[in-house]
């Protein structure tokens, strides 16, 4: 549970970054992505989501 808490943690970190160094071009991408049909929105989320569990996978199988 405290690998997902700092995962979260992590993200929410990033993107902070991105925001507070990128504003405009944030504010680009979330209103492309907001514009965007629902199924390339839906495809986007479960390529990220997966390619995210390979990281952790393989991130995790180097560490040991």
């Amino acid at each position: 549970m405290s690998d997902l808490i700092a995962a979260l943690g992590l993200a929410l970190a990033i993107e902070g970054l991105l925001l507070a160094s990128f504003p405009d071009a944030m504010k680009r991408a979330m209103m492309e992505a907001a514009a965007s049909p629902r199924d390339r929105m839906r495809l986007v989320g479960i390529v990220s989501a997966v390619v995210g569990v390979i990281v952790v996978w393989a991130a995790r199988r180097l560490a040991s």
